[in-house]
């Protein structure tokens, strides 16, 4: 029977792909100029009037491509500048628009079947697992970030606890459970917790020794938690704080795991990246192979594109077991498309996921191992030479001892806060803010491959500049 209907089946499709072809040619070139000029883009406020420009009520909706490149590229984070230091954000690789578009244009579904994207992700989850030393039994799956990598985490934390049997009957009527954080760790650990059912009041923090967690502090706790019949459900071991990027000891902490037949997971959002950086540095995270599960991000440290990250675990079998429920409809097959011996939704709650593997290898594809090593290092040493250079400035103090990436100071005028929004509005640098001791402070993580020594003389002369200005 002949199609009556010209439309069905090319509702959506360009009408023309000569066209389309060379529209995205221009589309290519606007974001490798983007990111050839990376050093040009800080962070500006966006427009008046862009919200005008994107609505989705406009009558006429004018030229999607147009509005790709000129009005929405414009408005980004700022965070591929070589002088953004704000919270920890990843600058991206530029291979990444290689395997962005590559993957857009394959759009494939990597909950689990049998196709290429798949084994690509099998292959990074084996490379993270070998770096990690997790052993040859080790399992992962990648995630949206290490928010959603310690909720994993923690539900194989539970069934280890508990069994599997706790899937089906819940949390109600378990005892009292606690894990254990550096106060001030991360508040996705709370927020996991809390997705879990057993309330944010289930996380105790121990104080803090020389940045890091207090050993001692926290055997006393767990002896006083064990005698009140509490369950140590893990231990939560931090690779790089998020406010002065120090890391705990994780070699004592994985002791005290043993000791007390509990699991210890390692939040490693950035600092997972220091175990491939010079040796002097990557001293930093030993350890971290005693872990039961760590939690990563690719996008961070790494500067994969947005968003990447990770779970690992070291037992397989348990992880398999924590989420693993096929539904009729999922049956593998034993040949075709639905087969294949590693399906992703087994090891997650996700089953319509996109191919963020394919990104972080392409990065680990592009960058050999030296010269990651080497760009992890160069930002630890510049955040050292911030660190100098502050100690040596009459007009700033340091708050705490440079570690690793991050180096957070106080203006010895002014409001750090207030400094911080002019350095961004001017587009000086980014900072963000926290508080040390106290104190409200200037915090630098330094995690840009584009970052220089002189991008860092440059910044602290522009943040002294805002200090004289406000005495």
């Amino acid at each position: 029977m002949t199609n009556k209907n010209p439309h069905e089946g090319n509702r959506m499709d360009p009408t023309d792909w000569t066209a389309f072809r060379a529209e995205m040619h221009q589309v290519l070139d606007a974001c490798v100029d983007h990111l050839e000029n990376a050093r040009n883009h800080p962070w500006r406020p966006v427009p008046d009037g862009f919200d005008a420009a994107i609505s989705l009520d406009t009558p006429t909706r004018g030229d999607a491509t147009s509005l790709l490149t000129n009005t929405i590229m414009p408005t980004s984070t700022g965070n591929t500048h070589p002088a953004f230091f704000g919270w920890v954000h990843g600058t991206g690789q530029a291979m990444g628009l290689a395997s962005e578009m590559v993957a857009a244009a394959m759009n494939s579904n990597c909950g689990g079947r049998d196709h290429g994207g798949i084994r690509i992700e099998k292959e990074c989850i084996r490379w993270l697992t070998d770096l990690a030393g997790l052993g040859e039994n080790a399992s992962g799956i990648l995630t949206t970030g290490t928010s959603q990598a310690t909720i994993y985490a923690l539900s194989a934390a539970k069934v280890a606890r508990f069994g599997a049997d706790v899937r089906k009957t819940g949390v109600q009527n378990l005892p009292a459970v606690r894990v254990y954080i550096a106060k001030g760790a991360h508040s996705c650990i709370k927020q996991a917790m809390e997705i879990l059912g057993f309330g944010g009041d289930a996380v105790c923090q121990i104080t803090l020794k020389d940045g890091a967690m207090d050993t001692d502090a926290l055997q006393t706790q767990l002896t006083q938690d064990a005698a009140a019949g509490i369950v140590p459900l893990a231990i939560v071991g931090t690779a790089g704080s998020v406010n002065t990027g120090t890391y705990d000891d994780l070699n004592t902490l994985s002791r005290i795991a043993q000791e007390h037949s509990t699991w210890l997971h390692v939040d490693a959002a950035f600092g997972f990246w220091i175990r491939i950086a010079a040796p002097r540095l990557s001293v930093l995270a030993s350890g971290i192979e005693h872990a039961n599960s760590i939690a990563l991000d690719g996008h961070k440290w790494l500067g994969v594109q947005y968003d990447c990250g990770a779970c690992l675990l070291r037992d397989h079998d348990l992880h398999r077991a924590t989420f693993s429920d096929r539904a009729e409809y999922l049956t593998a097959q034993s040949a075709g498309i639905g087969a294949g011996d590693w399906w992703p939704t087994d090891y997650g709650t996700e089953l319509s996921r996109g191919m963020r593997a394919l990104k972080l290898w392409t990065t680990l594809k592009t960058h050999d191992r030296d010269t990651i090593s080497a760009a992890i290092t160069d930002n630890c040493d510049q955040a050292a030479l911030m660190g100098e250079l502050v100690e040596a400035s009459p007009h700033l103090t340091l708050a705490h001892p440079v570690i690793s990436n991050l180096c957070v100071f106080t203006p010895n005028a002014g409001d750090a806060s207030d400094i911080a929004a002019a350095l961004q509005l001017s587009g000086d640098a980014v900072f963000s803010t926290t508080t040390v001791d106290g104190k409200n402070c200037l915090r630098a993580a330094i995690v840009n491959h584009r970052t220089t020594s002189q991008t860092i003389h440059d910044v602290i002369a522009a943040v002294e500049a805002q200090v004289i200005a406000a005495c």
